[in-house]
């Protein structure tokens, strides 16, 4: 049997695409098909680590989880990580191959296309079905030309396109009409149906609504998908879903410094599900809460700029009264590299060459460069052995703590914790998804746990979502309208 395919495009970012694609990969998994997650271009700082030794982005891990298969970096062959002053790095098929302006990238996207169809095509060998996503939103015609993202990649791959629409942010009709109405006819043509997503009330009050959608596109209503709340408990990958605080009455607060450029935000989510905890991000021009217990400085895909945004903001002087008043700091990853003393870039990887000042609360030294490390990694903490599972993905190299936090199975040591005990931080991403680490360390803060189990509640998650959308979609419908995909190259995006 040859793989079909059928591609989620939206009218706008943000709309539902990553979810959607994560439901019905676990719709269809579970009917016994073969099934993978595809984008083929991504922007995002919340990566993932694949089995292949690369990096993709955060959604399609979920995705790739949700279709119970390993995560690989053809599942996401081009993404793209926002950085200060050169741009955003760019990952091909997993591995970092320079950086790029905005203005240059569209020039660079038709030379990229080969490596996109090449990924897909080894999806394909693979799958029965390849579900795939397109990124932000389907009518910027002014970036049309080579796409690789929308339309560009459904044309050349012939890959149909059910277009996503969102109820919640208001003006549904007009974002999916209007699509209809600004997009060439033959991009138009590849949209099989649409779908209305995150609706809330009454759905028979909307039927008008569905039928005035198709009867000015042409295109056939597939669904009306009301709001799933629980989504929240499903790793985020765009920081515009970032809230502002857990819900409130939590016994123990924790502060999140969500500086400009934050990456792989998702490592404090188990953290929000903890009933007993009360997570507030805070912003630039916002104080960290006096009444923190733990403050935590997440990964940065620019530490440099980061950290000067983060002593603009006067985060640096609430940090001493926070560790005055007995309470906590947690780093992680470029939040570690914060931590230290000083923070070399003598190859201006994230900018200028220069070396910079760190917040000097852990006794260490970071020189940005070298191969980037991407691996997956376990051990346990040096002084109290708890285990933990997680991974590493940086640049850059930190001097070996003279008190280390975590012991390696692979050998060596990562991380570091002052005199005190009261500073740490370390480069393992995913260390609080470890139920063993995060009731560690909200021991360490003097909190409660709810004995969550989190990965256990992200696969209940997951099979509760895809339920969901059987519910409300014609799946079956949607299975039939995925066709074989050209991998010939005679079609031009």
């Amino acid at each position: 049997m040859q793989a079909r395919a059928l591609m989620l495009q939206g009218t706008g970012s943000d709309v539902g695409k990553s979810l959607l694609v994560a439901g019905f990969a676990r719709v269809f998994v579970r009917r016994g098909l073969q099934v993978r997650p595809f984008k083929p271009q991504n922007m995002s700082n919340n990566a993932a680590v694949t089995t292949d030794g690369g990096e993709i982005g955060r959604a399609q891990a979920l995705q790739a989880r949700a279709a119970r298969v390993a995560v690989s970096v053809h599942m996401n062959p081009v993404l793209l990580k926002p950085q200060s002053d050169v741009g955003a790095q760019l990952v091909v098929q997993g591995r970092v191959v320079g950086n790029t302006w905005a203005r240059g990238y569209q020039a660079l996207k038709a030379g990229l296309l080969g490596a996109v169809m090449d990924s897909f095509g080894r999806l394909a060998a693979e799958a029965d079905l390849v579900l795939v996503e397109g990124a932000g939103s389907a009518s910027e015609v002014n970036l049309r030309a080579d796409d690789i993202a929308n339309m560009g990649f459904a044309r050349a791959a012939d890959v149909p396109v059910v277009l996503v629409g969102d109820i919640d942010r208001g003006g549904v009709i007009a974002s999916l009409v209007g699509t209809k109405a600004v997009i060439d006819p033959q991009d138009a043509a590849m949209i099989v149906g649409f779908l209305v997503n995150r609706f809330r009330g009454d759905p028979g009050l909307f039927a008008d609504g569905m039928a005035l959608i198709a009867d000015r596109t042409g295109w056939p209503a597939l669904g009306l998908v009301p709001y799933f709340p629980d989504a929240v408990r499903l790793p985020a990958e765009d920081a515009l879903s970032l809230p502002g605080r857990n819900a409130p009455g939590g016994a123990a607060k924790v502060a999140v410094l969500a500086y400009p450029h934050l990456a792989n935000f998702d490592d404090v989510d188990p953290l929000r599900q903890e009933s007993g905890v009360d997570v507030v991000f805070v912003r630039p021009g916002e104080p960290i809460p006096g009444d923190a217990r733990l403050v935590i400085l997440p990964g940065s895909k620019a530490t440099i700029a980061d950290l000067a945004t983060l002593r603009e903001a006067g985060w640096d002087i609430d940090l001493k009264a926070h560790l005055r008043r007995g309470s906590r700091v947690l780093g992680i990853c470029g939040g570690y590299q914060m931590l230290g003393r000083r923070i070399a870039d003598p190859e201006g990887i994230e900018g200028p060459p220069g070396t910079v000042e760190g917040l000097c609360l852990l006794d260490t030294e970071t020189v940005l460069g070298g191969d980037k490390v991407l691996v997956e990694v376990s051990g346990k903490t040096v002084t109290e052995g708890v285990p933990f599972k997680g991974y590493e993905m940086h640049v850059g190299r930190t001097t070996r703590a003279a008190r280390p936090l975590l012991e390696l199975d692979r050998g060596g040591t990562d991380g570091a914790i002052d005199a005190s005990g009261r500073v740490a931080g370390c480069y393992v991403h995913g260390l609080l998804a470890d139920d063993r680490q995060r009731r560690h360390w909200l021991q360490w803060i003097g909190a409660d746990s709810s004995r969550l189990d989190y990965e256990a509640g992200i696969e209940d998650t997951l099979d509760r979502l895809a339920d969901h959308l059987e519910k409300h979609v014609d799946c079956a419908r949607l299975l039939d309208l995925a066709r074989v995909p050209r991998f010939d190259g005679t079609r031009k995006p």
